[in-house]
């Protein structure tokens, strides 16, 4: 099976969180809990659908991630958005997460600049 964290939105802020370690949510990939079964996602999954009833959180829903060390990464372009922050330049990017992710950069080429959305 692969590698799941929850994420969604927190209702007070719109602010993209993800299903804690400790059962709360986190604003960091890094405070998220790893879904490494089908079993331990379902129980997950009900807890998220029970903070979104208490109005906690919206839409949560599971997203796929690897893990490299200690390193979590969404798996999906769109997911990773979520977590870093836009991807037109860097200064743009979440302020916990700078240097974490450049678009274009995925194999870890440090010798080539990286490639944003509006082409700088």
């Amino acid at each position: 099976m692969a590698l799941h964290i929850i994420t969604g939105n927190r209702l007070t802020d719109g602010v993209v969180v993800f299903l804690a370690k400790d059962g709360g949510w986190t604003a960091t990939l890094a405070g998220s809990r790893v879904i490494e079964n089908d079993d331990e996602l379902a129980q997950m999954k009900a807890l998220a659908d029970a903070a979104a009833k208490a109005a906690i959180v919206v839409e949560p829903y599971p997203i796929d991630v690897t893990r490299d060390g200690d390193e979590i990464r969404p798996v999906r372009y769109r997911e990773r958005i979520r977590a870093y922050g836009p991807s037109i330049h860097p200064d743009f990017a979440k302020q916990d997460a700078a240097g974490h992710f450049a678009p274009g950069d995925e194999q870890g080429d440090d010798d080539e600049p990286p490639v944003f959305l509006n082409g700088v």
